[in-house]
């Protein structure tokens, strides 16, 4: 399952780039993009374990960029 998210105060492009290599790295992910120039997340997962992975991925991106918010 595929699903595109709006990024709020996403302020660099180094911290798109660590949490795209973060969010990919997690177990039932098949494919992660984090667009800073469009402030957009695009998100490839297990359709089963989305809700989970979604889970990690807003900690994650908490951890690398607090101010960053998901609009889901």
């Amino acid at each position: 399952m595929k699903k595109v998210y709006r990024l709020e105060d996403l302020d660099c492009a180094n911290c798109a780039a660590k949490m795209e290599r973060a969010i990919s790295k997690l177990d039932g992910v098949s494919a992660a993009n984090v667009n800073f120039m469009t402030q957009r997340m695009t998100i490839d997962a297990d359709e089963s374990r989305f809700d989970e992975i979604m889970r990690d991925v807003v900690k994650i991106c908490k951890k690398v960029e607090p101010d960053c918010r998901i609009i889901m």
